[in-house]
């Protein structure tokens, strides 16, 4: 693994944007699969003038404009500290060991380095009280500790993703990674070798920090705590920003800035509790007791919760406290009753203060959450399958909207903000994320693709299927299915809004086509999308997981089918509580967020299809509303300019003129 951190280019040698990315420039000379990208240029000014003029910008540019060398070579040229915040780790490490190492071998030494959350990372001190008190379940875990034991010896990051024979499922690595919940900081023996001050002292050292969306937020949220320490968080001070896939920052942000409190969490807390307290061997007399009281009280409140499945809005909470207000006043006083028990531990140290933080903090949380009255918080439950009949309880409090939170904690506080994505415009306009995200007084641009959108993809909407809320459109989506992926030999993902919708085409096709079908949930994502590249005429069947960040290029993807246009689910809680937001207000929740919404969803799924010049191949969404609303103009406004048919015997000819032929 190459050193996480790259040294800086003396702006003086550096070239100009022309010269870098014109014809005969250094990208020209030294690029392989170099072809001058009018967007790429016009990009990389926009970035530049954005940086030297301190304004925000908000910029669209579509796969195959190469924006990740477009806003590189800017915030390389500005000389200025810049954190780059990524929607996903895959593309966070692809800058860090692809577009760095090309740019530092013609550009010189760059001062570069990467972080992510403190998950991904060893906690030397969990690793060592382990070793000496070791509370390891079955031999699985035991084989488990021995490859973390052996491998902390010789790596320099202690970031898991050089452990590759520990399985993504580990349920070691929870208990030894660096998360902050058990982190005593500077007090802590390991300090000095602790890979998260490490990781601290290189992002210092650092004129371009690259990170991904959730430790962004996550940092943020800390910082942004009425009661946060002085040195909380880990990401440095950077008065420009740069958001890659900047239009998953909303949902990103949305979680950071809530608050849950689950049965998990206070399961994880006790056991942190009853382990620490046997292990640094202080007096526990009383302690004991009172966390057998707090788990006994919670696992009675918990199961008085509202029933329901998934995921539901908690909008009778006053009757809820009403009817068990007594329950859960036990819960809290125990836990009140459990904090004052370790504060007053004699001569306690710093591991035992962070637990009665962890205590309070909870208490203060689950306060929140059944007592909280705040305008721009929905509050809800939801329920997931954990491990055998049980199922988890979530208690959650959201932002049902993190536009004034973002604007006030970031965006005023920014010399500049960058954000770019292929897909951020609706109809050609920003409003809807300048909206979302509270961004004021940007730049704004639409780069045009480098694509031939309209020779290289061919959009079909049968106007022929019913509506997909009707009984019978299963029946005749399936065929049109099938029908279609005989035109294309398979060769294609099918992108399910729904499960259900997924496993019920799934199953009626299964004996009906003679391709390979896979189907989301039968491996891990990344085993699935290797499967589908080294299968010939393979078919996928998945869900939203697949309809972003999912890269196959050439023939071997010629065909994405889409159910129906991807509204979020109108009685999610979050969702609904939007909607009634914004029509309290007098707007128009339909035009103003689900369609937006939908649009943008439906552009990524899309942009699975064509991801390089060569590629070609059939779009079909099978929900023909997109022409008979009204509001599918948006949609198709949104979409870049496919061509667009409605009659299947284009279809065939678009693959029976030999394109795509094997």
């Amino acid at each position: 693994m190459s050193s996480p951190t790259q040294s800086a280019a003396p702006a003086a040698r550096l070239p100009s944007l022309y010269q870098f990315f014109g014809p005969g420039g250094v990208l020209a000379r030294t690029h392989p699969a170099y072809e001058f990208r009018r967007g790429q240029l016009q990009m990389a000014e926009a970035v530049e003038q954005a940086l030297q003029e301190r304004r925000h910008l908000i910029v669209e540019a579509g796969t195959g404009t190469g924006k990740t060398l477009a806003y590189l070579l800017p915030v390389i040229r500005s000389g200025k500290r810049v954190i780059i915040s990524t929607g996903t780790k895959t593309l966070q490490e692809q800058l860090f060991f692809k577009d760095v190492p090309f740019l530092r071998e013609h550009l010189g030494e760059l001062r570069v380095c990467y972080m992510k959350g403190r998950g991904n990372y060893l906690c030397r001190k969990k690793l060592y009280d382990l070793t000496d008190q070791p509370l390891l379940n079955g031999l699985e875990e035991i084989s488990h500790f021995r490859i973390i034991s052996d491998w902390e010896k010789t790596t320099e990051t202690g970031d898991r993703t050089e452990l590759a024979e520990l399985p993504e499922n580990s349920h070691l690595w929870p208990k030894l990674d660096a998360r902050t919940d058990r982190c005593i900081g500077s007090q802590c023996q390991q300090f000095d070798r602790c890979f998260i001050t490490e990781m601290r002292r290189r992002a210092a050292e650092s004129d371009i920090i690259i990170v991904n969306h959730h430790l962004f937020c996550a940092d943020l949220a800390i910082k942004a705590a009425k009661d946060h320490a002085p040195d909380a968080g880990v990401l440095p001070d950077a008065g420009i920003v740069v958001f890659d896939e900047a239009h998953e920052l909303e949902d990103v942000a949305t979680n950071y800035f809530g608050v849950t409190v689950s049965n998990l969490r206070v399961d994880e807390l006790l056991r942190d509790v009853e382990h620490t307290l046997r292990r640094v061997n202080v007096p526990i007399t009383e302690v004991m007791p009172a966390c057998g009281q707090v788990r006994d009280r919670s696992q009675f409140f918990f199961s008085l919760l509202p029933p329901g499945e998934g995921r539901f809005a908690f909008e009778n909470r006053p009757e809820f406290l009403e009817e068990n207000g007594d329950e859960y006043l036990g819960l809290q006083n125990s836990l009140l009753h459990l904090y004052t028990e370790l504060q007053a531990i004699p001569n306690k140290l710093d591991e035992v203060h962070a637990l009665a933080r962890r205590v309070e903090e909870l208490r203060v949380n689950l306060g929140f959450i059944l007592e909280g009255e705040e305008r721009n918080i929905v509050f809800w439950i939801e329920r997931r399958t954990g491990r055998g009949p049980q199922h988890n309880v979530f208690l959650q409090a959201t932002p049902i909207t993190v536009s004034d939170i973002l604007r006030t904690t970031l965006f005023e506080h920014l010399e500049s903000a960058v954000l770019t994505s292929a897909t951020l415009a609706v109809a050609g306009g920003f409003e809807y994320i300048r909206n979302r995200i509270g961004i004021e007084h940007a730049r704004e641009l639409v780069v045009q693709s480098h694509f031939d959108y309209e020779s290289q993809a061919l959009l079909y909407v049968p106007p022929d299927l019913p509506d997909p809320r009707e009984a019978q459109f299963v029946e005749r989506a399936s065929q049109r299915v099938k029908q279609l992926l005989e035109i294309t030999r398979g060769r294609a993902f099918c992108l399910f809004t729904s499960y259900a919708l997924m496993h019920q085409l799934y199953e009626r096709l299964l004996g009906e086509l003679a391709f390979p079908l896979l189907l989301q949930g039968d491996a891990p994502k990344n085993a699935l999308l290797e499967e589908f590249r080294l299968t010939p005429n393979a078919v996928l069947f998945a869900t939203s997981s697949f309809w972003q960040g999912v890269d196959v290029q050439g023939e071997q993807l010629s065909c994405v089918i889409i159910d129906k246009l991807p509204f979020a689910v109108p009685n999610d809680p979050v969702v609904a509580a939007r909607i009634k937001a914004i029509d309290e207000e007098g707007g128009n929740a339909f035009f103003q967020y689900q369609v937006p919404s939908a649009a943008l969803s439906l552009k990524q799924g899309f942009g699975r299809l064509i991801r390089s010049l060569h590629d070609r191949g059939l779009l079909c969404l099978l929900d023909n509303r997109i022409l008979r609303k009204q509001y599918g103009r948006v949609f198709l406004d949104s979409l870049p300019k496919y061509g667009r048919t409605t009659d299947i015997k284009t279809v065939e000819e678009f693959f029976g003129s030999g394109a795509g032929q094997q």
